[in-house]
């Protein structure tokens, strides 16, 4: 029953309660941390609910993934992951046929990219002396606390994220001391939770 590792992993007893385009976008937030997600398929019909197929380009990715996220309770529920049995048709089509004009894609988007990247370094967020609690701001619309808290809580000491309500683009994160929520505030500083935004943590003001 061993299966090879593989670019895709499958995943199931996924709450089968959370519509479609939330449970992508969940776990695209979920998932890219890990490294560059090229798909996620989830269908709704009876035979596959509660199931995900996840493609990352890079194999180490997926078998990281994997490892840090199996029987993580998403949707309070424990996540099964294995590999795909077989390569998703974005990878086959990415080796094969189909291949040229994805690497025409790549191109084009290499010469986006670098611009895209330097903003990050030369423009300091401005910041508030440490404090235990985060402030993000430019978030996107479709952000919930389940997306945030699944990215914050891979760090040690957190305990809560919070949304403003009637404002979408900005929540709070609390850990357990200024330092925890440093490493956190780093690790996660211009994070994209979707492919748009980049969000901002700082210190919130005390």
């Amino acid at each position: 029953m061993d299966i090879r590792p593989n670019h895709t992993i499958y995943i199931n007893n996924i709450n089968d309660k959370v519509k479609k385009e939330e449970l992508k976008r969940s776990l695209y937030a979920l998932f890219s941390q890990f490294g560059q997600i090229i798909d996620i398929v989830a269908m709704k019909t009876m035979k596959a609910r509660g199931q995900a197929f996840v493609v990352f380009k890079e194999l180490a990715a997926a078998t990281n993934a994997l490892r840090q996220l199996q029987g993580f309770p998403f949707y309070n529920k424990p996540m099964r992951i294995q590999y795909a049995k077989t390569d998703s048709e974005v990878i086959t089509k990415m080796k094969g046929v189909h291949g040229d004009k994805e690497k025409k894609k790549e191109k084009k988007k290499k010469l986006q990219e670098p611009a895209a990247n330097l903003p990050k370094k030369t423009v300091p967020v401005p910041d508030n002396p440490p404090n235990y609690i985060l402030f993000l701001s430019n978030l996107p619309e479709e952000t919930n606390e389940m997306m945030l808290s699944m990215l914050f809580n891979q760090f040690p000491g957190f305990k809560e994220v919070r949304l403003v309500p009637g404002k979408h683009d900005i929540a709070f994160v609390e850990f357990e001391s200024d330092t925890q929520a440093g490493v956190a505030k780093d690790a996660l500083q211009g994070f994209r939770i979707t492919a748009t935004c980049a969000m901002k943590v700082t210190y919130a003001k005390k």
